[in-house]
């Protein structure tokens, strides 16, 4: 029964951050106070729990390889498949449509299913999604779409063309400078990331097998418990329905990338990785999960349409519940 509980609570909270919101509860730009103690606090505080409380073994990270390429591999199908499309379809294609929400969401849903040893793979899986999901993606975004950083598209007058208007600098200093501000931009995406530099952080004390303190764990858990349910309250109040037939046909198309890619990886763990069948199972269900928190933050600064992607969010977790409950069923058979 906890298997089925776990799962519907955390669409219980996104229903009821909505709610609070369309009952004036919560006003229309609130949803930034949870994002930014999300992204800087929360999430980085129970990635910190998670390594804190449980043994990482160095052989995992064939996991954090594999979640890599399974974020990676999508965002760069929609961009070749996306060419003929307007730059804000492709940008919100491009972050909606991989990447995968593992700390916020799957976390309490693999414990309920599996138990908590299945944090550890879905932590190791996360440390190769969080590469893309908090910052790689975005920035591979806006490199393929010549997206000015810090601007929207609409401050930056994008018109229906596929991407913005790019110029190769003919000048050799010229083309020096420029990239050198791409690589600038590169570093600034990895390095204000909380989320990903904790994961480094985690990754390089366990490379020298360095334990982390008992008083860590105790200080990090209360941001651990609060993950959950500070994320998924942050979705609901963000989320709004589609407003057209154009916002219906994104989150329909987003959908479409998804759920084959979900699948097709999803089956890839199970039968390919070398380790046991629980941490099998839990790598192919992490596949199987929503698109991830970070979409909307990043949605937000480029289309200022965190709104959209909220609910996307939010479709795709009830999908998620759905697949990852069959497959579990299905595999635990």
């Amino acid at each position: 029964m906890s298997a089925i509980i776990q799962p519907t609570t955390l669409l219980l909270i996104i229903l009821a951050g909505y709610l609070f919101k369309r009952a004036r509860l919560f006003g229309p730009l609130d949803y930034r106070v949870l994002q930014t103690a999300e992204f800087n606090l929360v999430l980085p505080g129970a990635i910190i729990y998670s390594f804190a409380t449980n043994p990482h073994h160095i052989s995992l990270l064939a996991i954090s390889a594999f979640s890599l390429t399974a974020a990676l591999l999508p965002a760069l199908a929609i961009f070749l498949s996306s060419r003929h499309r307007p730059v804000s379809d492709r940008a919100f294609l491009m972050l909606n449509g991989s990447g995968f929400n593992i700390g916020c969401f799957c976390f309490p849903v693999l414990q309920s299913l599996l138990g908590p040893s299945a944090l550890i793979p879905a932590a190791m899986f996360d440390i190769g999604n969080s590469v893309m999901v908090a910052a790689g993606t975005n920035v591979i975004m806006q490199t393929l779409l010549h997206i000015e950083p810090g601007k929207t598209l609409a401050q930056q007058h994008a018109g229906a063309a596929p991407t913005l208007p790019y110029v190769r600098p003919a000048d050799r200093d010229a083309r020096r400078l420029r990239r050198r501000a791409l690589r600038r931009n590169v570093a600034r995406g990895f390095l204000t990331s909380p989320s990903f530099d904790t994961y480094i952080l985690m990754v390089l004390l366990m490379l020298v097998n360095i334990t982390i303190p008992t008083w860590i764990a105790t200080v990090s858990q209360p941001f651990a418990s609060a993950n959950a349910f500070c994320s998924m309250l942050m979705v609901g109040m963000l989320t709004e329905l589609p407003r057209d037939s154009h916002d219906i046909k994104a989150v329909l198309t987003v959908i479409g990338w998804r759920l084959p890619c979900s699948l097709i990886f999803a089956t890839a763990a199970w039968f390919l990785l070398p380790f046991d069948p629980l941490v099998r199972e839990a790598v192919a269900l992490c596949c199987l999960a929503p698109t991830a928190i970070f979409s909307t933050m990043f949605t937000d600064k480029v289309l200022g349409n965190a709104r959209l992607a909220g609910f996307t969010l939010s479709l795709t977790a009830v999908i998620a519940i759905v697949m990852m409950m069959g497959f579990h069923f299905l595999v635990g058979a």
